[in-house]
C-alpha cells in the first residue's frame, strides 16, 4: 500500500477542493506541541528523518486515487485532479534530538496548498509518536545518573515498527543497548538480552539451567535468578559464575518483586562469594520513577533495563500536537478559537542560554544572545544535505541537556522554560487578529476568504 494513502479522508476531500478552485499558492504550516503532558520539563525532537523519506517520495499514484475514489464512494474520474500529485516544497525543522518546548514549531513547511495539506496526517503521526518516545526515554536516561539503561521495549510496543522506532530513540537519548535485533542491525546499536523464566523452568532446576546456558554462550553470561527463590538463585549463579570466572561482564538480572531489597540481599550474596565485580541488571516495569526511587534508596543496581513503559510513554502517550496553516499566498493567516489560538506567519526559535527561547518571525534580527532552531532541511522536494545519523542526533541531545535547568530536569514536578513571543511577531498577531474581528463584526469575509487580509510586514528585531 502507498504511504500516499496514509491519510486522513478529510485531508484529500480538503486538497481535491484546493485543486478544483485552483488554491495552488504556497502555504506555510507549523507543526508544533501546544502544551506538554504533565510531569514534563521538556520534549526531544524526533521523528524528521523518516518524515523527509516520506516527502522525497511522495507522490501520488493512479491506486492511490482508486483508494481516495474508493473511500468517498465517488468515481476514479472525480478524484483524477490529483493524480501525480507531488512534494516539491521546502522544509525547516528542528534536528533530531535537540530539546524543544511547547508551542515552538518542531517543523514549518512550506508548498502549494494542496501538497501541504495532503501530507499532514502522515508528519503528525511520525513526530508526535517519536517525540513522545524520546522524550520518555531521555527522561530515563536523566533519572539513571549515568548508570547504563538499556531498551526492552519491542515485546510490549504498539506494533513491531513502534518497537524499531523506540530502540532508536533511545540510543538518541542515551541508552546503550537494545534487545531489538532488528533495530541492532539496522541503526548499529548494542544487542543485549539474557533469558527468560521459561528457559529456567523447562531444566530440573536452576543449576543445570545455568551451567547448560554457560555452555552454549562461553562468554560472559547473564542469568536470570528470580524463578523460584531469589536469595537461592543469586547463591546457584554465583556458584556457576565462580567457576566459569565469567569476568567483570558476568551479571545477574533480577526481575520482580521489590528490587531494592532484592538487590541489596544479592549484592550481598556476590560480595560474600567472592564476586564484586558481577553486575546486577533490574528489569520489570520500569521507568524514570522507578529508576529515580531505586538510586535514591540506594540500590546496588548496576544496569536498569527498560521495557513497557518507555516503549509506550505509559504515563504520557501523546502529545496535544497541531499543524496549522499560518500563511498562504503571502498573506500570514491566524485561528482564534478559544484556547487554540494560532501565531501567523513563518517563524524562526531563538535558543539563547539557560532556555530562554524567544519564537519569532522568520525573518526578524535575533535576540541577543541568540541561536537558530529551525534549520532548511529540504528545498523543491530535496533533501539539503544526506541523511543525519544516530551519532549526530545523540551529541545534540547531549548538549542540550548539558544546559537545561535543573528545575527542567526533574523527574518529578518539573518546571518547563516557557519561550517568549518577540516583539515582531506580537505586533503582526495583532494586526492580523484586529483585521480579522473588525470584519467580523461588519458581517463581511475575512480577507476576501483568506484570513489574514494582506498582512506580511512587522519584520524587525525582538
Amino acid at each position: 500500500m502507498s504511504e500516499a494513502m496514509t491519510t486522513d479522508l478529510y485531508e484529500v476531500t480538503m486538497a481535491l477542493s484546493y485543486v478544483r478552485e485552483g488554491m495552488t499558492a504556497p502555504a506555510t504550516f507549523d507543526l508544533y506541541v501546544r502544551d506538554l503532558p504533565p510531569e514534563r520539563g521538556f520534549l526531544v525532537a524526533a521523528g524528521l528523518e523518516p518524515a523527509l523519506d516520506f516527502l522525497s517520495g511522495f507522490r501520488v499514484e493512479p491506486e492511490d486515487v482508486a483508494a481516495y475514489a474508493t473511500a468517498m464512494g465517488r468515481p476514479y474520474e472525480d478524484l483524477e485532479p490529483l493524480l501525480g500529485l507531488g512534494f516539491d516544497g521546502e522544509v525547516r525543522a528542528v534536528p533530531e534530538g535537540r530539546i524543544v518546548l511547547a508551542g515552538e514549531p518542531l517543523l514549518e513547511l512550506t508548498a502549494p496548498l494542496p501538497q501541504a495539506q495532503l501530507v499532514e496526517t502522515y508528519l503528525l503521526g511520525q513526530l508526535s509518536h517519536q517525540t513522545t518516545i524520546a522524550s520518555k526515554a531521555a527522561r530515563c536516561v536523566v533519572a539513571a545518573e549515568g548508570r547504563p539503561v538499556v531498551d526492552f521495549s519491542l515485546r510490549r510496543t504498539h506494533g513491531p515498527w513502534s518497537g524499531l522506532q523506540s530502540a532508536r530513540l533511545g540510543a538518541m537519548t542515551g541508552f546503550t543497548a537494545t534487545s531489538n535485533v532488528a533495530a541492532a542491525t539496522a541503526y548499529g546499536i548494542e544487542a543485549t538480552g539474557t533469558m527468560a523464566h521459561s528457559y529456567i523452568e523447562a531444566f530440573p532446576d536452576e543449576e543445570t539451567a545455568f551451567r547448560a546456558f554457560a555452555r552454549t554462550h562461553p562468554g560472559p553470561v547473564t542469568f536470570l535468578v528470580d524463578t523460584y527463590d531469589t536469595a537461592t538463585g543469586v547463591a546457584t549463579a554465583a556458584r556457576v559464575l565462580r567457576e566459569l570466572e565469567s569476568g567483570p561482564l558476568g551479571a545477574i538480572r533480577l526481575d520482580s518483586g521489590d528490587l531494592g531489597e532484592e538487590a541489596v540481599r544479592a549484592r550481598e550474596i556476590l560480595d560474600a562469594a567472592g564476586l564484586p565485580e558481577v553486575r546486577i541488571v533490574a528489569s520489570g516495569g520500569l521507568d524514570e520513577y522507578a529508576i529515580e526511587e531505586l538510586i535514591h534508596s540506594g540500590a546496588p543496581i548496576d544496569v536498569y533495563a527498560v521495557g513497557t513503559r518507555m516503549g509506550v510513554s505509559a504515563d504520557a502517550a501523546s502529545l496535544d500536537t497541531a499543524y496549522k496553516l499560518v500563511a498562504y499566498d503571502g498573506r500570514p493567516v491566524m485561528k482564534l478559537s478559544s484556547a487554540k489560538a494560532t501565531a501567523p506567519g513563518g517563524k524562526q526559535v531563538w535558543r539563547r542560554p539557560g532556555f530562554a527561547d524567544v519564537i519569532g518571525e522568520r525573518d526578524e534580527l535575533p535576540p541577543h544572545g541568540g541561536a537558530p532552531l529551525l534549520e532548511t532541511v529540504m528545498r523543491e522536494g530535496v533533501r539539503t544535505a544526506a541523511p543525519d545519523t544516530l551519532d549526530r542526533a545523540r551529541r545534540r541531545f547531549d548538549t542540550d541537556l548539558a544546559g537545561l535547568p535543573p528545575h527542567a530536569r526533574r523527574i518529578r514536578h518539573p518546571a518547563p522554560p516557557r519561550p517568549a513571543t518577540s516583539a515582531g511577531l506580537a505586533r503582526l498577531a495583532g494586526r492580523v487578529r484586529r483585521r480579522i474581528e473588525v470584519r467580523l463584526a461588519a458581517g463581511g469575509e475575512v480577507g476576501g476568504g483568506k484570513v489574514g487580509g494582506g498582512e506580511v510586514g512587522g519584520r524587525q528585531a525582538a
